[in-house]
Parts: structure tokens; C-alpha cells; sequence
């Protein structure tokens, strides 16, 4: 650790509020703990918990960084005791519990994946949490084979655009839901078989519509409220929905009659607070199943926009704002 500086940058906030609570501050930086490799950071994900968190309704699990971010790209700077799959000078992305919007960031090596031949810094910081979501609920939980039908709600979100490329990508007939005409358009554009505007249509009546009466096997829903009795009515006989976010709300009014006529599943998780061991297992499925893809440009991801490391505060507005498809991320160096 003697070649690197005692201290660096990283982006903190005094108190829980709005975007501009965010702000530069100096940090010493970390130690690589047993099993982790210190990376310095080129590039960093910006995502819906670290908004949550910036307003103080998602805290970080306990021991993880009180810095905002879940996602990095960059350079493998110094090795902790024990960790042997990465050497200082490896091109790594990660997930994280925290520390994300900072110039260093440890990580566990299980945690960590090898950056994608053709893939940029700020490419692969927008990969490993909504790969890491989407391949756990909807592939995992959800069981989405090929040939079934899936939809996704927020079709241009970080985790709607990566749904409807990995959905198509392994066989499936996409339907996803957005909230205006050009999104509904880059919706197809990416591979959704069926874009709905919400706004203007009624996702329940068009899913009906798509399927030939059926209903949709699997549902990826981060809204929740009145999506969740709606979510029944699309869905087809043995369906999935896969709960994973609650824009609207975790609370609803719904008739579980029709859980119990189409023997539905639902179901649902979070990412953040889940082991190391865990979140390794999900990453050595990436690894196999959907690096692939990546290396060989099926699948890849979409940026919106990205943002200096000190405008972190810029990046939440928009991303609050809801007028961005794709990804946005903050760029460390």
C-alpha cells in the first residue's frame, strides 16, 4: 500500500435530503480486508437504492461503507490477505454493499468480475447490479425458460433495459411498460416484442392482448401498489412475479382469489444485504451464462449519460427526474 495516497475523494452527505446533500469530502482510504482486492475506481453505477439511501430510507448493511454507490469498475490497486483470483493491474467490476462514489473501493474478490473484452470503464460500472438483479429474480426466482413470455415494468430503467436484452437474448417473447412514446420505442429498439405506454394504454388489457389471452408467465415488477393486483390479472395460469423494488408502494389492496385460480407465484428479494457467498454464486452464473454475450456484443449495456465523480449530485436529480434510458454513471478518472 506505500505507493498509494493516505487519502482520496469520495462522495458523502451530512444528512439525509435531496441531491444536493451530496458532496466531495476527503476519506482516508480503505484497506483491502481479508479476501478483498482495493480497486481503484474508474467508474461508478448510479441506481434507485443509492437515491433511497441519499434520503435515508435504505441505511447500508451493517459493516458495509456509508458511502453511496453498488457498483465499480477499475483497476485492482492492492491485494488483501487470502485473496488469490485477481493480481494488482486487473480490469475488475464489482458489486458492493457501499463505497461506490469514491477514487478506491475494496471489494471481495467473489464479489468481482473480469471486465468483458470490448467493454469500456464506464460500460462495465453500469453491468454488475442490475445484471447481478436480473439474473437472480428473473432467471433464478422467476424461472424463465425459453419460449415463455416475460415482462418487465420501467422498460428504459437500468434494470428494465438489461431485462428485456437478457430476456430476449435466452428465447423469451418480451413485453415491457414505460411511461411515454419514446420510451416505449427504445423499449423495441433494445428487443421488447410489445412496448406498452402506460400512461396511455392498460398494461393488464395489451398483455392479455399479446399473448393470446393467456397472460404472461413471468412479471419483473419495481412498482408495486395497484401494479401488484394488475400483476395478477396479466399474468398467466402458473405465473411468476418477481417483486424487486416499491416505487409506488409496499402496500396494496389485492384479491388473493386470483393467486389461488392460476396458482401463481410471488416473490421477491434484495441484493444489498445478501452474503458475500451469495452474491459470488450469482456472479460465477454471470460469468458463464451472460459474459458470453457481452464478449460477443448480444447483449450490451446502455448508457444515458455519465457524470464527473464531484457531480454525483446532478446524476440523482436525473435520475429522479425519470428522463433518462439506460444507465447513468459517474466517471472517477
Amino acid at each position: 500500500m506505500s505507493a498509494l495516497p493516505q487519502t482520496m475523494t469520495a462522495i458523502g452527505m451530512k444528512e439525509p435530503g435531496g441531491p444536493d446533500v451530496l458532496a466531495p469530502e476527503t476519506r482516508p482510504i480503505p484497506q483491502p480486508g481479508p479476501g478483498e482486492v482495493l480497486v481503484k475506481v474508474a467508474a461508478a453505477g448510479v441506481n434507485r437504492p443509492d437515491v433511497m439511501q441519499r434520503k435515508g430510507l435504505y441505511p447500508p448493511p451493517p459493516g458495509a461503507s456509508d458511502i453511496p454507490g453498488l457498483e465499480i469498475a477499475g483497476e485492482v490497486v492492492a491485494v488483501g490477505a487470502g485473496a488469490s483470483r485477481y493480481k494488482v493491474g486487473d480490469r475488475i467490476c464489482a458489486l458492493v454493499a457501499g463505497g461506490g462514489y469514491a477514487e478506491y473501493c475494496p471489494v471481495h474478490e467473489s464479489n468481482a468480475l473480469p471486465i468483458p473484452a470490448g467493454i469500456s470503464m464506464a460500460e462495465a460500472a453500469a453491468i454488475p447490479e442490475t445484471f447481478f438483479t436480473v439474473w437472480t429474480n428473473v432467471f433464478e426466482r422467476g424461472r424463465l425458460k425459453p419460449g415463455e413470455s416475460f415482462m418487465v415494468h420501467g422498460g428504459t430503467s437500468g434494470i428494465g433495459t438489461t431485462a428485456i436484452m437478457l430476456a430476449k437474448a435466452f428465447g423469451s417473447t418480451v413485453l415491457a411498460t414505460a411511461g411515454s412514446d419514446e420510451k416505449c420505442e427504445a423499449c423495441r429498439k433494445l428487443g421488447a416484442d410489445v412496448a406498452i405506454n402506460y400512461k396511455t394504454q392498460d398494461f393488464v388489457a395489451e398483455a392479455k392482448a399479446a399473448t393470446n389471452k393467456k397472460g404472461v408467465d413471468v412479471i419483473l415488477d419495481m412498482v408495486g401498489g395497484d401494479y401488484i393486483a394488475k400483476n395478477y390479472e396479466a399474468a398467466a395460469v402458473e405465473g411468476r412475479i418477481v417483486q424487486i423494488a416499491f416505487q409506488a408502494s409496499s402496500k396494496a389492496q389485492v384479491d388473493f382469489m386470483r393467486l389461488m385460480l392460476k396458482r401463481l407465484t410471488h416473490t421477491g428479494s434484495t441484493l444489498r444485504s445478501r452474503s458475500a457467498a451469495e452474491k459470488a454464486a450469482i456472479a460465477d452464473q454471470l460469468v458463464a451464462k451472460v459474459w458470453p454475450l457481452l464478449e460477443a456484443g448480444k447483449v450490451k449495456p446502455v448508457i444515458h449519460s455519465t457524470f464527473p465523480l464531484a457531480e454525483a449530485a446532478k446524476a440523482h436529480a436525473l435520475m429522479e427526474s425519470s428522463q433518462h434510458i439506460g444507465k447513468i454513471v459517474l466517471t472517477v478518472r
